[in-house]
């Protein structure tokens, strides 16, 4: 077992001193008074939303995210082109499956629940007393995918895949405040504690099936963006390949996946293509400081069927900053990694294709998705071990922390 540095009551008071400092600076978007604190589980092959209770884990009930599925079919059968992109995010990245929900967050009042739908390319706002759809959002292009809410829960960030750009949209009426422009395939988006940036990374032609070495320069160009989250000007951007070679890693893939920083976002972790793994970036000094390789429990099975090119895919750092949680996408484990060591646990035969993890608001526990055999777990990061495992839908993604009304 890792033994981590701090213990809980030192947790504790970190994560309310933190609390403290932002409601005085203004920008918490922490959940009302009239809200019920729970957890979104996005499955994303069938559309449906799992609702689970923040303390209880118990099942609370589930919500549709796509109730205009009809009309957006016909939508589609109609219009041959997107017909064409609608049966591609199928066969090249859905497995086969069309796409429903990839993202999600709730409004601070629990009233919304904003959701990114790839196979439909749109956001949409949907009542969760209701059910109803308060507002839609056609991102440019074909395929819509992560998103990211600001910390006063007022903006929703969220990457158009091919038309290679991020929209900011209003939470509570879907119109769009801007835009700013990304590399190929737009993907995971983080904003700042103070909300002041948001930190991008595009991920590239992740769908061909040209993944050796000599071809990497066929999946296209690969950002790592800061951007001002107010101007949605970019400060500051690079391609992360120039980043490993000045590391003596220049054989990595520069693609970034999901990830994780350290709470004074500092230090980044962060997950590649290919990687049985992940990298540290300081992102005050701009170099790749240490790897840390984790078991390639696969190891006969070609690059070129990893899924999406996901060696591993969710990374979360604890609220102490001294422990990540690790999803092998493709070797079916999670692993538990000292920050200062990178010394790690495994733990393995929970489930099947891990595809995403997060930690919950104290910072304590991580959840993550089980994709192929369809369950979520929560796992305390100090013991290394489940705590409760829930049965959810349809290929599990994304899973959020978030609100809806006390009495839903």
């Amino acid at each position: 077992m890792i033994r981590m540095k701090q213990s809980r009551a030192r947790r504790g008071i970190q994560t309310l001193l933190l609390a403290s400092s932002l409601a005085l600076a203004g920008t918490p978007a922490l959940a009302q008074e009239n809200t019920r604190d729970v957890i979104f589980v996005g499955n994303n092959w069938e559309g449906m939303i799992d609702v689970i209770d923040a303390e209880t884990y118990t099942s609370l009930g589930r919500i549709n995210g796509i109730p205009d599925k009809r009309q957006r079919m016909t939508e589609i059968l109609f219009n041959p082109i997107r017909l064409v992109f609608f049966k591609a995010v199928r066969y090249l990245i859905g497995e086969g499956n069309d796409q429903y929900v990839d993202d999600m967050y709730s409004s601070p009042d629990g009233r919304l629940l904003i959701v990114s739908r790839p196979s439909f390319a749109d956001v949409v706002a949907i009542e969760t007393g209701t059910g109803k759809i308060a507002w839609r959002f056609q991102v440019e292009g074909y395929r819509s995918d992560h998103m990211a809410l600001s910390p006063d829960g007022n903006r929703v960030a969220v990457s158009a895949s091919t038309g290679n750009v991020v929209h900011v949209l209003d939470v509570n009426t879907g119109n769009e405040i801007g835009r700013f422009p990304t590399g190929n395939s737009p993907h995971e988006n983080v904003y700042s504690r103070d909300g002041s940036k948001i930190y991008h990374a595009s991920i590239g032609h992740v769908f061909t099936p040209l993944d050796k070495n000599l071809l990497d320069f066929t999946k296209g160009e690969r950002r790592f963006q800061v951007v001002d989250a107010n101007s949605l000007e970019i400060i500051e951007q690079f391609d992360f390949a120039d980043k490993l070679k000045a590391a003596g890693l220049g054989k990595l893939s520069p693609a970034i996946r999901p990830m994780a920083h350290t709470p004074d976002e500092r230090f980044f972790y962060f997950q590649l293509s290919f990687l049985h793994g992940f990298v540290e970036y300081d992102m005050e000094e701009g170099v790749v400081t240490r790897l840390a390789e984790l078991p390639n429990l696969v190891p006969d099975l070609p690059r070129e069927l990893y899924i999406n090119d996901s060696a591993h895919h969710g990374i979360a750092m604890n609220g102490d900053g001294d422990a990540l949680c690790a999803a092998s996408t493709m070797s079916d484990y999670l692993a538990i990694v000292d920050r200062e060591t990178f010394g790690y646990q495994l733990l393995t035969g929970l489930g099947e294709k891990p595809y995403w993890v997060t930690t919950n608001e104290a910072g304590d526990r991580c959840y993550v998705s089980w994709s192929g055999t369809d369950q979520m777990s929560v796992i305390d990061i100090d013991t290394a071990t489940e705590l409760a495992r829930v049965d959810v839908g349809d290929h599990p993604q994304r899973i959020r922390e978030g609100q809806v009304p006390a009495h839903w």
